[in-house]
């Protein structure tokens, strides 16, 4: 089968593709790149997920790019107009026309002896069959994403065939649903369900939202006056610049002041849910968590619109769990009935490490969960490989764009070396934590076991840090002592990956 070659391929058109796909041109306008999405769009994420209010869960002033300014007065903003951000930008910087849309990565395979990867991918065509592809690349970039596209986590509801109504999961929403006058239940309590509870409250007769137990849920203004008013009195760029520095500020002090004093924000963070739903609420019960802040993601919610629909009357929260479907709603452990039209299953999503492809160097698969992270960018025993994963208590597109950077800077400093396979050296160190740490949300649980490890000090951290990261990646040196730089050839090829094979006995 014919393929075709590239100095880089990269994996996935999302938020994190162009991201890497600018730096490629603007850093190493030499190589040659494609980008392989599996969907039949540019947006990943913010195409895929279409339900009603659909909105970023951080400001869009971390989130959005560091070389595109985010111009919109709404820094909580509409997943359209991020959707819309991210096809402009690859439109403008004329990324698109590297884009191979519909096409699957199926398996990666290393060869040492070539210093090259060979991709395996499928290829959907209108009529909905696949072809298979094949590809050949002296780099891979990993921006797949964190989760599996096809289908998010569900759970077995008992008796959940009995019910009348339909059941729908957010990743999946249909277009041609009418929640209008209708009662819905909402189970879950994470980011989409309190996305989800004021959109449809808006026409429907009443959404209660069904949790297990409550998260931390927190209210900020959806525009940000500081930026707006920037935007007015300075250039584009540094309007951007400044708000952008602002607000990885603010994060970074919040989640630090909350490492150190959980007890503290905890109390600040119920004090004004009660100011917002007033004395009569249980707040105790519905909004006051049992773990730390930031042990899960806070919810983000702008200008306290979840709020307002529960004061409003047209959305309630219940804590209680489910004993099982009936034909008019669901039973509840404490003998309450909901009733419901629809029953949305907001239960989370499924990880999904690298796009869900098989990876094999020099002839033996790889198994992640048996690596240890470089820098959280790379894998301990594999080539020229590197993959993107964000912040769990910030915008992922902080640490994609440091990401994108370091690849840049790698990939540069192989051509100067003359070095045509780079492999991060994980001897001597052993595992003592698992890629996330200190954080415990189901999904996130639910994975790790099967994710690459951390070390027990830099380059094996996994940091959740922004300056650490600035520093670690943008600013140290490539040349650290735990890459090795190398041009193999076949008779040494099997010596070069003598880590991996170790690992894997």
């Amino acid at each position: 089968m014919a393929s075709e070659h590239f100095d880089v391929l990269i994996i996935g058109a999302g938020l994190s593709g162009i991201d890497a796909a600018w730096h490629l041109q603007k850093l190493c306008p030499a190589k040659s790149y494609v980008v392989l999405e599996q969907r039949e769009r540019i947006g990943g994420t913010w195409d895929l997920f279409r339900y009603p209010g659909i909105r970023s869960d951080s400001d869009m002033l971390t989130m959005g790019y560091s070389f595109r300014p985010w111009t919109h007065p709404k820094a909580i903003s509409p997943g359209a107009d991020i959707r819309a951000y991210i096809i402009d930008t690859a439109h403008d910087e004329g990324i698109d026309g590297h884009i191979r849309f519909l096409h699957q990565i199926k398996k990666a395979s290393w060869s040492s002896a070539e210093a090259a990867w060979t991709v395996e991918a499928a290829r959907t065509w209108p009529d909905g069959s696949n072809a298979p592809v094949t590809f050949t690349c002296n780099f891979l970039l990993s921006c797949a994403g964190y989760y599996r596209y096809s289908a998010g986590h569900m759970v077995e509801f008992p008796s959940a065939s009995v019910f009348r109504g339909r059941i729908i999961h957010p990743q999946a929403w249909p277009e041609d649903l009418d929640y209008s006058d209708k009662r819905v239940v909402i189970i879950g309590s994470g980011a989409t369900a309190v996305t989800l509870l004021p959109a449809l409250a808006k026409t429907a007769a009443h959404v209660t939202m069904l949790q297990r137990s409550p998260t931390y849920v927190i209210s900020m203004p959806e525009q940000d006056r500081i930026a707006n008013a920037l935007r007015r009195v300075l250039p584009m760029h540094w309007a951007y610049r400044l708000s952008r520095w602002k607000n990885i500020g603010f994060m970074t002090f919040l989640y630090q002041f909350s490492q150190r004093f959980p007890e503290h924000v905890k109390k600040g963070l119920i004090r004004k849910i009660r100011e917002h739903l007033g004395p009569e609420f249980d707040v105790e019960t519905h909004f006051t968590p049992r773990y730390r802040p930031w042990e899960q993601r806070m919810c983000l919610v702008p200008d306290a619109d979840m709020f307002e629909a529960i004061k409003s009357g047209r959305a309630s929260v219940v804590t209680d769990q489910v004993e099982r479907f009936t034909e008019k709603g669901i039973l509840l452990k404490s003998g309450k009935e909901l009733e419901a039209d629809i029953i949305v299953t907001a239960t989370g999503l499924v990880m999904q490490a690298f796009g869900g492809a098989e990876f094999v160097v020099d002839g033996r698969a790889v198994t992640p969960a048996k690596l240890l992270a470089y820098k959280g960018v790379m894998l301990s025993g594999v080539p020229n490989f590197a993959s993107i994963f964000g912040y769990i208590n910030a915008s992922w597109t902080l640490k994609a764009d440091l990401i994108c950077n370091y690849v840049c800077r790698l990939l540069n400093f192989m051509d100067r070396k003359g070095a045509r396979q780079v492999t991060p050296n994980g001897f001597g160190e052993v595992p003592v934590a698992p890629f996330v740490q200190k954080f415990t949300p189901g999904y996130i649980q639910r994975a790790l076991a099967d994710w690459p490890k951390q070390g027990r000090k830099s380059p094996w951290r996994v940091y959740q840090n922004y300056l650490l990261d600035l520093i670690s990646l943008k600013w140290s040196s490539i040349d650290d002592g735990a890459l090795e730089f190398s041009n193999p050839n076949e008779a040494s090829h099997k010596a070069e990956s003598s880590e991996l094979a170790e690992v894997a006995r």
